[in-house]
């Protein structure tokens, strides 16, 4: 488990792993990544037992990618074996290079490039840039079929058992990974999926979580069917972050995971190593721009900073942000360069103090939101407007329902929204439903695990809580300021003083639709707090507005 890294930014409520994988060829062993630093000691341990158990060395390290949790321990693995040979491609060999600080024996290596260890374990690498990571390959096996995927096809889920066995447990979670790390990348996942094809494949050895094998077929096609959905969009932002600078990588994954739950696709960009010429491509295609602050010393960045102010459209959105790798570009030269080339940076720059807490990343993930919400809402207007006839939109509008405060709290961050879709669901144990709109900043505080608490409005004292909650809230900002609550007993989540009633919640599934997620949750607790007045009562004119 390693609730350090990932809990702040995913919640961990099952753990995770780090994988990494020995191939003992008839002539050559290969190690497949390393591991994190903080897994120094058990993982070198671990590796020279299982080598001296098989009587072996090491004479290739392939490197998936060079992101820190799988990368870091490749110079102590050196250290034991110095005449080992890394495989990676050019761009990670030259990163490994500066880590290390020596020479060393490296072979870079291209899409369908081969290795030979000898008794039919050929490794064929294809090149998958951007799952997660710039420099990232996968590693295909032939005689065996496994295929070494790195972050893609992960998850963040811990358990004795090592396969997908249970593939019902850990597609919440499977689910979550994707739409946080591969979404943003849906363009290089499609892609990566093309080049595999040809590849007989039967076991997908992840980076993360379980390893897939009982499941491939399905949990493939997951990925090819989100990916697809992501890139029949319209809108398009660039996010240009640095990679490995600071918290430049996770933040801007937080971003995009904003942007994308509004519906709207990214590209994600690392300034440090992207072509000038393709950067102009991908900002004529792009409405809007997040620009995560660079270096302030590196001249890779500063040619990307200098493509992209030639390239980028009158009136394209931005947000500008830091990056707190220490030596970053001032975010105020940052956009007064942009608005000096007519850009539309929206509100001020996003800055970091000191490491991102969890009321950071929420700020961060809600920006992407507006951002998307800003670029896209005459369209969606248009769409709801279009999704029915009339009479039948005025049909659906008479479907009647209560008025009630969904609130949520995770460490020392707080969200809450106004919901009138809800419904009970179930007796025995006893369950309700919410339907949440994908791009509300509620949604990520209601996966699978976690607890909320739903309170319920009265008709006479309705009124001044759904107008505080329907405003409209400037990122990271504190829904519940100026409102009188208490924490729930069980889950700690907002009870409002002023609600008639409230039932503490945990979320046991979610079903998806076009634009929300159907929230099934186990009812753990509650209290009747005025039972002298009525659940407030929220009628429609028509079903295509709420």
């Amino acid at each position: 488990h390693d609730r350090d890294r990932f809990d702040i930014e995913f919640g961990l409520e099952k753990g995770t792993t780090y994988n990494a994988y020995l191939i003992f060829g008839e002539t050559h062993t290969a190690l497949i990544d390393a591991s994190h630093e903080k897994f120094s000691n058990l993982f070198i341990a671990t590796l020279k037992q299982e080598l001296a158990a098989a009587g072996r060395g090491i004479d290739y390290i392939l490197v998936s990618h060079t992101e820190p949790d799988h990368s870091f321990l490749v110079p102590a693995v050196l250290d034991l074996y110095p005449e080992a040979t890394v495989v990676a491609s050019k761009v990670a060999i030259n990163f490994l290079k500066g880590l290390t600080n020596r020479d060393f024996k490296n072979q870079a290596v291209k899409g369908g490039d081969k290795v030979d260890l000898g008794g039919g374990h050929v490794m064929e690498f294809v090149m998958a840039p951007n799952l997660h990571w710039p420099d990232t390959m996968f590693s295909y096996d032939h005689a065996t079929g496994v295929m070494y995927t790195c972050d893609a096809f992960g998850l963040h889920y811990c358990s004795e058992e090592p396969f997908d066995t249970d593939v019902q447990a850990i597609m919440p979670h499977y689910r979550f990974y994707y739409d946080c790390l591969m979404k943003p990348n849906a363009k290089s996942v499609t892609t990566a999926l093309r080049k595999v094809t040809d590849l007989d494949y039967n076991t997908l050895a992840n980076g993360h979580g379980p390893i897939i094998r009982y499941n491939v077929e399905q949990l493939v096609a997951n990925y090819r069917d989100w990916s697809m959905a992501v890139e029949t969009g319209t809108t398009q932002v660039a996010v240009l972050y640095a990679a490995d600078y600071g918290y430049s990588d996770r933040l801007s994954q937080t971003l995009a995971k904003g942007i994308t739950k509004a519906g709207v696709k990214t590209e994600m960009v690392d300034v440090l190593s992207v072509d000038p010429q393709e950067l102009v491509g991908i900002m004529a295609a792009s409405k809007g721009l997040v620009l995560m602050a660079p270096p302030s010393g590196s001249k890779d960045a500063q040619k990307t900073m200098a493509a992209m102010l030639s390239a980028i459209k009158p009136n394209t959105k931005v947000i500008v942000a830091d990056s707190f790798g220490g030596s970053d570009e001032p975010v105020d030269t940052l956009v007064a360069d942009l608005l000096g080339v007519e850009a539309q940076v929206l509100g001020d720059a996003l800055r970091v103090k000191e490491a991102p807490s969890q009321v950071l990343y929420q700020a961060f993930e809600e920006a992407g939101t507006d951002l998307a919400q800003a670029l896209t809402s005459k369209e969606v207007m248009q769409r709801k407007k279009a999704a029915m006839p009339g009479d039948v939109a005025k049909a659906l509008g008479r479907i009647s329902s209560g008025l009630y405060i969904v609130a949520a709290a995770q460490e020392n961050a707080r969200s809450g929204m106004v919901a009138s879709w809800v419904s009970q669901a179930s007796f025995e144990p006893l369950g309700l439903t919410i339907s949440v709109a994908k791009d509300r900043a509620i949604e990520s505080m209601m996966q699978v695990g976690d607890k909320f608490v739903l309170n319920c409005l009265g008709e006479k004292t309705a009124d001044p809580i759904m107008k505080h909650f329907l405003k409209r809230f400037a990122a990271g900002e504190d829904r519940f300021q100026g409102i009188e609550w208490f924490p729930a007993t069980g889950n700690q989540g907002p009870v409002l003083k002023d609600a008639i009633a409230y039932m503490e919640c945990q979320v046991v599934s979610r079903m998806e639709t076009a634009d929300h997620w159907v929230t099934y949750a186990h009812v753990t607790g509650g209290e009747v707090m005025n039972s002298d007045e009525r659940t407030a009562v929220h009628r429609r004119k028509v079903g295509n507005y709420y």
